[in-house]
């Protein structure tokens, strides 16, 4: 099994991914750079796992971006020549290892290789490096990534896209079809216990459910500004958790009514999203885990109606029996205050047992059961196929 990069820091949605495939399958793992089998926490503590010369580069630990044009030079160098199935887990490069005509490589994508492809022109436009001379290099070395990417492709028999989102990214990337398996997501982690923060710990005006919240990464691509804003405005109480470098500057921006948390606990987390009214997601994402987590607590979701949350987050106003959330369609200060207030005529109607029951969809044991169905009938494909079937057709005349 191939993945990207295995750090401390590295903690996202196809590092989940890997860890639940590991669960299920007794497999060899690599990696450009693994320092998780040093780290006690890791599941991957003292596990022998392949690496490439990126580990023995000055700030490798901290990632290995800043080393984005050896990305795929680095990973053709790993000697994987003795395994029959190789299985990659790529967001970036590690669907491109080397593999030979008698391996079959089965690829689970998170998503084509984003700084190459849709956010070129915000990773350009957010660097120093995307101005000037600089700037012409790191579109060469981004065009040349690209040219890399799309080639490197052909080296999978069998694509997996993390959700229908990303099957048409890697359709337009790569021109391949893939089959849709979503993500784990641990739709227990709200139900394994009672509620362990006591409501003290909590501010005074949140404690009857009465405000809205979000847990996410202070990006940009997150939106987060214009949820502040929007609840500004509106004067609904809302709850942001999460860390970055934008959080002081948007506590300037909020009102009385937006409380900015930053990073906290599991705990703190668990109970934010078991009281909330509802949860709010500005984001585009691939797929989304947050959106889910919030679903699998029983609360309803308010959700751009773009990317991942639109295949998670059933619209109440269409569905509204088994409706999860409500979607807004564009991701304006705008759409999202009608959002809000379009909920709250509606949220008398949600009910939490079919919210939750609906986030079971996406739960480890939804993952596995389709991951590996997927790939018995993957390998029985492999194993079927005519050999002459991959030979020019003058050559199968006498057939």
């Amino acid at each position: 099994m191939v993945h990207e990069w295995l750090t401390p820091l590295a903690t996202g949605g196809s590092e989940l991914v890997v860890e639940q495939i590991l669960q299920h399958i007794d497999a060899d793992l690599f990696a450009l750079i693994d320092f998780e089998s040093s780290n006690p926490n890791s599941y991957l503590y003292g596990r022998n796992i392949g690496s490439t010369f990126l580990q023995k580069l000055p700030g490798a630990k901290r990632g290995v971006q800043k080393y984005l044009p050896l990305l795929p030079l680095a990973i053709e160098q790993l000697d994987i020549r003795d395994y029959d199935v190789v299985l990659s887990s790529s967001h970036a490069v590690a669907k491109g290892v080397l593999t030979h005509a008698q391996q079959m490589h089965l690829c689970y994508c998170h998503a084509p290789m984003r700084y190459a492809w849709d956010l070129t022109q915000d990773y350009l436009n957010a660097s120093r490096a995307g101005r000037g001379l600089p700037g012409l290099i790191t579109r060469y070395i981004l065009h040349r990534l690209r040219q890399w990417d799309s080639l490197s492709a052909n080296r999978v028999d069998y694509f997996v896209a993390n959700s229908g989102t990303t099957a048409r990214r890697i359709w337009r990337c790569y021109r391949r079809r893939s089959e849709v398996i979503y993500p784990p997501v641990d739709t227990e982690r709200f139900t394994r216990s009672l509620d362990q923060v006591s409501p003290e710990n909590c501010p005074k005006k949140y404690k009857n459910q009465d405000y809205y919240l979000t847990v996410t990464r202070l990006v940009s691509y997150k939106k987060v500004p214009i949820m502040v804003e929007a609840f500004t405005k509106l004067g609904r109480s809302l709850v942001v958790i999460g860390g970055g470098k934008a959080l002081e500057q948007l506590r300037s921006q909020a009102g009385p009514n937006v409380t900015l948390l930053g990073e906290q606990p599991d705990e703190i987390v668990e109970h934010y999203m078991r009281h909330a009214k509802a949860f709010v997601y500005a984001a585009f994402e691939d797929f989304g885990i947050a959106p889910v987590e919030a679903q699998a607590a029983g609360i309803p979701v308010i959700a751009l109606n773009a990317g991942g949350t639109s295949e998670t987050v059933r619209d109440i106003r269409q569905d509204p029996h088994l409706g999860t959330g409500l979607h807004f369609p564009r991701q304006t200060v705008e759409a999202l205050m009608d959002a809000v207030i379009a909920f709250e005529q509606w949220e008398s109607k949600f009910s939490a047992e079919a919210i939750a029951r609906h986030a079971q969809n996406f739960s480890h044991d939804a993952f596995a059961l389709r991951y590996l169905n997927f790939l018995k009938w993957a390998w029985n494909d492999w194993n079927q196929r005519d050999r002459q079937d991959f030979s020019p057709p003058h050559l199968n005349a006498n057939k």
